[in-house]
């Protein structure tokens, strides 16, 4: 897929060997940030998504789930191919690029997205933890000033890596779709053909599937973490491939999840609890299911209830020009930590509702759904203008995929609102 109309460093057939060995050895020593965004989406409110979808409607999602994942490579490829050629964040070229209230408008639906991404990975945490016989009205508060504690006070990176290791059960998933014996007949069948269901409970899922997977937050993170690794037009070819593969890898385990509970437990309807979206796991772990269900998101959880509010700091942060730094006091950078502070607090407020809490993790993706396509939208009007990328921008073949992705998303998004505006007037 030409993601640009000019490739950027020298000409690879001009190359040589050793030379290409070189940068292909320093694009590993890079290489990271496509595959790490693009994994965030398999957070709490992603696994609750995905495995709500195969309870519910068993494998018809997986055609829905095919389309998206067009979507996602897309949308990464462009973002990261931003962050490379400009050396600029999202956030900072929309500032640029755009008049004040459009770019005001651009980081408003960014904070709403975000926050709704905070009360879900909280949601996840008291979720996680009433697995193991914890109430939510404990493990929220505590998680939440643990979480601010660790990022304002402390070494965030080694948090961080503890979390990220706990999340990693969640790769256990293809293990268990293969383990759970589904009918793959079934299973190739509504992969490759639309098998859509016309009514509003699978266009609101539909719709959370997209803000669980498509979300804002992983298109900034991609973009910041290229210009973080400091990876420039040069090393860009290696780049796009981590954006690329890392999308594709992250929905490989979105449909795994979602293959897997269908074969579990699916025509069940609605998932109402963690518990029951762990019996997908039982081929793997047997009893421990809900032990390993719970140990998964809980780091899946804590990790994206630090990074997502973090991320939206920097973004607003970067687009009003102010210090920007977790190594920074209150004083020094207050309107950074004092965004992330209102947003954990926030958050962990929400999530302590009374109701479901995995009824709120899929809530909080279809927020994210109505949302990604304003953000989208910036990212591919950014990428389609040859003043911003250069030679680099948008090749005509790409545009038209991405249009196409992008309006597809959009549209989505319109007729939940407009089934939602026919119910509020009584008119379905």
């Amino acid at each position: 897929m030409s993601g640009s109309g000019g490739a950027g460093g020298p000409d690879p057939a001009s190359d040589t060997g050793p030379a290409r060995l070189r940068r292909f050895l320093s694009y590993l020593a890079l290489a990271g940030p496509g595959l790490i965004a693009a994994n965030a989406g398999n957070d709490a409110g992603g696994i609750a998504t995905y495995a709500s979808a195969g309870a519910q409607f068993r494998y018809r999602t997986l055609f829905f789930m095919v389309l998206v994942t067009v979507a996602l490579v897309v949308v990464q490829e462009m973002s990261a191919r931003l962050g490379a050629y400009t050396g600029k964040g999202l956030a900072a070229l929309i500032r640029e690029e755009f008049s004040v209230r459009v770019a005001s408008f651009a980081l408003l639906s960014l904070v709403v997205a975000n926050t709704g991404l905070v009360v879900s990975e909280f949601a996840g945490v008291g979720a996680a933890l009433e697995l193991l016989h914890v109430s939510r009205y404990v493990s929220i508060p505590v998680f939440a000033v643990a979480i601010w504690a660790v990022v304002v006070f402390s070494s965030y990176s080694y948090a961080e890596r503890m979390f990220l290791v706990l999340s990693l059960v969640f790769f256990t998933y293809p293990v268990a779709a293969f383990l759970g014996h589904p009918g793959w007949s079934e299973v190739a069948k509504d992969a490759a053909l639309p098998h859509l269901v016309a009514n509003r409970d699978f266009t609101f899922l539909a719709v959370a599937l997209i803000g669980t997977t498509i979300t804002p937050y992983m298109q900034l993170y991609g973009a910041a973490g290229v210009v973080d690794r400091g990876i420039g037009p040069d090393e860009y070819r290696y780049e796009r491939i981590d954006a690329v593969a890392g999308a594709i890898f992250a929905n490989l385990i979105s449909i795994s999840i979602i293959i897997a509970t269908a074969a579990a437990i699916g025509g069940r309807g609605p998932l109402t609890s963690a518990k029951d979206a762990a019996l997908a796991l039982k081929p793997v772990a047997g009893a421990s299911a809900e032990t390993l269900f719970a140990i998964g998101l809980l780091g899946a959880s804590a990790l994206a209830g630090a990074v997502v509010p973090l991320s939206t700091s920097y973004a607003v942060s970067e687009a009003l020009g102010v210090e920007r730094s977790v190594s920074r006091s209150f004083t020094e950078a207050p309107l950074f930590l004092g965004l992330f502070t209102v947003q954990v607090m926030a958050g962990a407020a929400v999530a302590l509702r009374p109701g479901s809490l995995f009824r709120l993790l899929v809530d909080t993706q279809v927020l994210q759904g109505v949302i990604t396509p304003v953000i989208l939208v910036f990212i591919l009007v950014l990428a389609n203008r040859r003043s911003v990328l250069g030679d680099a921008v948008n090749g005509p073949r790409f545009r038209k995929v991405a249009w196409v992705s992008v309006v597809g998303v959009a549209g989505m998004a319109l007729v939940f609102l407009a089934q939602g505006v026919q119910g509020l007037l009584g008119l379905r």
